[in-house]
């Protein structure tokens, strides 16, 4: 009966704020905030956070907003990133992207799906958590992060690093289909580039073509994603060339150079000196001299802030019978009255920084799917907004129980 109260209470409490609710993703939606330009987004959010009655409200140095909830000494993240990718092909939205649409069962546009939905549910969850008494002994953070499609875990690094706050855990609200995901594979960004020597077009046999000792490269590279490491759990490793660029005194001479970026895809066990080391050890790359190296990433936030890191993303994982875990499973069927499927993304999420460089402890849920994200003509369901509300405001109530349990 007393999990019944709980539940039924979230019930009234959805009923009272859900049309707030999706009247403040639509205004997300129409505030464009591609990586590096959320500073609009930013004071939507502050404006919305101290209407619900958040107890502290900051924007860090980097840009990231955060809103606390609470004084207790276990410290809960709710995580979500506010920044978009672009539209794409404009001609392949049947409306506009940053004004988008609504309907009884959908919100579109823009960011609905990846990721702002999961973002406007985890702060009406704290509102919740705060009327409804549902997370004593806790301090609960929701935290707006940027700059995560251009370079993901960025935002946590500095965060953690600049000790902001200092988590128990973090729940990422990322789209599972109302899954919960427990990890997922790492991935690196990766340039290999040749040198050639130029000559004039119309006497190719003076010069060194680069273009042409990438071409075997390419095929390697093709085969050697094919014999990648498994992993039960997160799958397969992989690999794709996902630039090819090259450069030559002109159109008709000789190109002089040729580089590549390759998108690796880490499985449980591989790491960047392995993935590099694969590389380096092919027979074209030997033979041509190419140079293999990783990728940096040093654009500046939209606060101006530069903070220059690898583009190394670790693989990380926690196991299905972590404290946190089972607290998700549980609150899930309390909620819902059935056992939850446990997964794992497909995609990178903020947690290659939490978990994979800081060892912090997370979990995913979220309204939206995957293959929304970064599709045209996003949209997120109505239902998984709200369900997700109550995912998330119960969630610090049944892992205080947990682990009080477990002590």
């Amino acid at each position: 009966m007393k999990h019944e109260s709980d539940r039924k209470k979230l019930e009234r409490y959805i009923l009272t704020v859900e049309d707030k609710m999706h009247r403040f993703l639509r205004d997300m939606i129409e505030i464009p905030s591609t990586s590096c330009h959320e500073k609009a987004l930013v004071k939507r959010i502050v404006e919305e956070m101290e209407s619900l009655g958040y107890e502290e409200i900051k924007v860090d140095e980097m840009g990231n907003v955060l809103g606390r909830i609470g004084r207790g000494k276990t410290v809960i993240v709710f995580d979500g990133h506010i920044d978009t990718v672009d539209v794409g092909e404009a001609g392949n939205w049947t409306f506009d992207p940053f004004k988008g649409k609504e309907d009884e069962d959908y919100i579109y546009g823009r960011g609905a799906s990846d990721q702002e939905g999961g973002f406007a549910a985890a702060v009406y969850a704290g509102k919740a958590i705060k009327e409804l008494d549902l997370g004593e002994a806790v301090t609960l953070w929701v935290v707006g992060s940027i700059q995560e499609e251009d370079c993901d875990g960025l935002c946590w690094q500095y965060i953690l690093d600049e000790e902001i706050i200092k988590p128990d855990f973090v729940v990422l609200t990322e789209p599972t289909a109302l899954r919960i995901h427990r990890g997922h594979r790492g991935r690196m960004e990766i340039k290999v580039s040749v040198q050639g020597v130029s000559a004039h077009g119309s006497a190719p046999e003076r010069g060194d073509n680069a273009i042409y000792k990438m071409a075997a490269i390419l095929k390697e590279l093709e085969a050697l994603n094919l014999r990648l490491t498994s992993d039960d759990f997160l799958g397969k490793g992989s690999l794709t060339v996902s630039e090819v660029f090259s450069s030559s005194p002109s159109r008709c001479a000789v190109s002089d150079k040729c580089w590549i970026s390759v998108d690796r895809r880490l499985t449980f066990g591989e790491t960047a000196a392995s993935a590099m080391a694969e590389i380096e050890g092919l027979e074209s790359v030997a033979t041509s001299g190419a140079t293999v190296e990783m990728y940096d990433y040093s654009r500046p936030s939209y606060t101006g802030y530069v903070k220059q890191v690898p583009c190394y993303f670790p693989t990380w994982t926690i196991p299905g019978i972590h404290p946190i875990c089972r607290a998700m499973v549980t609150t899930y069927e309390r909620l819902f009255d059935e056992a939850p499927i446990v997964d794992k993304w497909t995609f990178s999420t903020n947690g290659v920084a939490i978990m994979g460089m800081h060892g912090i402890p997370c979990i995913g849920f979220g309204p939206g799917h995957e293959e929304e994200a970064h599709a045209p003509n996003e949209k997120i369901s109505k239902k998984e907004l709200k369900d997700a509300v109550k995912q998330y405001a119960l969630l610090p109530k049944v892992y205080m129980e947990v682990f009080q349990n477990e002590r």
